[in-house]
């Protein structure tokens, strides 16, 4: 037991040092408990198949996905709107919004959802996101406070009053303490985040040699010689292949994109468009749009002569889509290169230089000393310095990367690629998100298996570029702080250090009468939920509390009330509860700041409550 208590006083040393990243202390942690043989090494690795973080992980791709695909951004945008430009009423507005969620799906659920909302909300307002990223994870928790299912503390409480003869504990039970949380939750943490949050994390400034795709064409001004084309049933190109149509040599244009109605599983359920690379072996259809780029009048002619018709300039495939986001972006990118005085390219022609055979990219214009040359490039030798406006897919942009003996790519494309939102996906993914908060809800499978089955339905749906781009989305330094430090619960469960904590508080405290009782289990309880999981306190402490209340011959439900609020409003630690622990990377926050904000927060809540209980709940 004095070796668990040692291991314990020395992470939370190095948590509040906050030299020593998180996750390392917390692995070795686990390693000096399970080398001290005072876990076994199944429980020392347990954590890493809990549900929890089994769940963790999931909701971190379904987050990723919200973001990726705008849905985030979208739903940001309209609590900005009603938030206007009051700093004050977008921080009030988080935290009703999740709380309110976080009453009926579980706390860690609520903050993955909210989380990547609520950073394009602040970035949209100009706001530093780690103002509102922690508040966000205590609200998840006092919304949890509302209802029967919002917390798995409520729950340990219900059944070990049903488990007595008491099963008066409704859904709306907890409702009153709940808001009285919430309120005081708003009012403390209004302050101190804008104290002590809102200079942590600052956003990196943007490199000036990076330019977006909207940038770029805006620079070269690309709109003024790109145009839309609708190849109808009866068009003469129809069912033929882009390198047959020979549109370079006759009519000195180039196809750029080729985009259709997605035959896609998804889109027997809403409408979505497949965005491609015009190559050479792509074969034109009927009803595809091409997006060529060229003069008016050899784009006309190309038109007139094929049976095309050239549609609107102010209309997409995309519904909501802005004129200047009609070029690339979602799979397809633009980027510039700059060719170096030893490469091969120099002084042969665009034609000469095959750089659509070999590389599968596009040029569309040339940058030579200060003037840009977009049209009738095809015949025009390359110099030294020239820079190269290329387009094509985002992999295909990154590969160019590689030839640095030929040219250096100018900025950093990929980074820039990784910022664009696949915005026709965002139906899909709200569609996907509400599927699974409902489930969550009704509880009819696992939440561990309805989360799985979220994230895998947001890569099979293609609200990820790929697979990797998923796994990125995951925190793993959140994930292994979690599930290193479950088996410290189990250690302090185990030696017997936990019970003789609780019994010894309660027991002295106790003589004091019920209300000094009442005070004694609810600081047992936030103590230990420091450091063990919140609901393995309140399986712990639950049964104490509700033997020494029957032992002084008062009613049992504002003691009970003191251990599940005790063990969900527990501030004061990054690692207490698993929306803690989601925020403290993405805020950039250290475990100090979780005492400045959470522990003020705690203790308030704490001495109200000790006299609230007794009023909603009488002895």
């Amino acid at each position: 037991m004095v070796i668990t208590f040692v291991i314990l006083l020395i992470t939370a040393i190095l948590f509040v040092h906050g030299k020593i990243r998180s996750d390392i202390i917390a692995l070795c942690s686990m390693l000096a408990l399970m080398v001290l043989n005072i876990i076994t090494p199944e429980q020392a690795l347990s954590g890493f198949s809990n549900s929890v973080v089994i769940m963790m992980a999931g909701l971190f791709i379904v987050g990723g996905a919200i973001f990726k695909t705008g849905l985030a951004k979208i739903i940001g945008s309209k609590i900005t709107l009603l938030a206007g430009n009051n700093e004050t009423k977008l921080f009030i507005l988080i935290m009703l919004a999740t709380a309110f969620i976080g009453a009926f799906v579980s706390n860690t659920g609520t903050v993955a959802l909210m989380l990547p909302i609520v950073v394009s909300t602040a970035v949209a307002a100009n706001v530093n996101p780690s103002r509102y990223l922690m508040p966000l994870a205590f609200a998840s928790s006092m919304g949890g406070m509302m209802t029967l299912i919002g917390t798995p503390p409520n729950l340990v409480i219900a059944e070990e009053l049903a488990k007595h003869g008491y099963n008066d504990i409704g859904f709306f039970s907890f409702t009153p303490v709940g808001l009285i949380c919430i309120a005081i939750g708003i009012i403390v943490l209004l302050p101190l985040s804008k104290i002590f949050l809102s200079k942590r994390g600052e956003v990196k400034k943007k490199s000036k040699n990076t330019q977006s795709s909207k940038e770029l064409v805006k620079k070269y001004q690309l709109f003024d010689n790109l145009y839309r084309l609708h190849v109808q049933s009866d068009s003469l190109i129809a069912n033929q292949k882009v390198r047959d149509l020979n549109s370079t040599q006759k009519y000195n244009l180039n196809i750029l994109e080729v985009r259709r109605s997605s035959s896609s599983r998804t889109s027997r359920f809403m409408k979505t468009v497949d965005q491609n690379m015009a190559g050479p072996n792509m074969e034109i259809k009927a009803d595809d749009i091409l997006y060529v780029f060229g003069a008016f009048e050899d784009v006309e002619e190309f038109a007139k002569e094929n049976k095309l018709e050239i549609t609107e300039a102010e209309v997409t495939e995309y519904g909501g889509e802005s004129s200047s986001e009609k070029l690339s972006e979602r799979k397809i990118g633009i980027a510039e290169i700059l060719l170096r005085s030893e490469s091969q390219l120099i002084n042969k022609t665009i034609k000469e230089s095959n750089f659509r055979k070999n590389y599968s990219v596009n040029i569309l214009g040339i940058q030579r000393k200060g003037k840009y040359i977009l049209n009738d490039i095809k015949d025009i030798r390359l110099h030294d310095g020239d820079v190269l406006l290329v387009q094509g897919t985002w992999e295909h942009i990154n590969l160019l990367s590689q030839e640095t003996e030929e040219w250096v790519v100018v900025g950093q494309p990929m980074e820039e690629a990784s910022k664009v939102t696949l915005d026709y996906k965002a139906p899909v993914a709200a569609v996907i998100m509400i599927l699974m908060i409902i489930a969550l809800v009704i509880n009819v499978i696992p939440p561990v298996a309805t989360v799985t089955i979220a994230a895998i339905l947001m890569v099979f749906t293609g609200c990820f570029r790929n697979v990797e781009e998923a796994y990125k989305t995951i925190n793993w330094e959140s994930i292994i702080l979690i599930a290193a430090m479950l088996p410290m619960s189990a250690a302090l469960e185990t030696t017997g250090a936990s019970e003789l904590i609780s019994k010894t508080l309660v027991t002295k405290l106790g003589e004091l009468g019920p209300t000094m009782l009442l005070a004694g289990i609810y600081l047992t309880t936030s103590l230990l939920t420091m450091f063990i999981n919140n609901t393995a306190t309140a399986v712990l402490v639950a049964p104490i509390a509700f033997q020494s209340a029957h032992s002084m011959g008062v009613s049992p439900y504002p003691f009970l009330m003191a251990v599940t609020v005790g063990a969900s409003m527990c501030f004061a630690s990054p690692f207490s509860t698993p929306p803690n622990a989601l925020v403290m990377n993405p805020g950039k926050y250290k475990f100090t700041d979780y005492i400045k904000v959470g522990l003020p927060l705690q203790v308030i809540i704490g001495i109200i409550m000790v006299f609230a209980l007794p009023l909603i709940f009488p002895f």
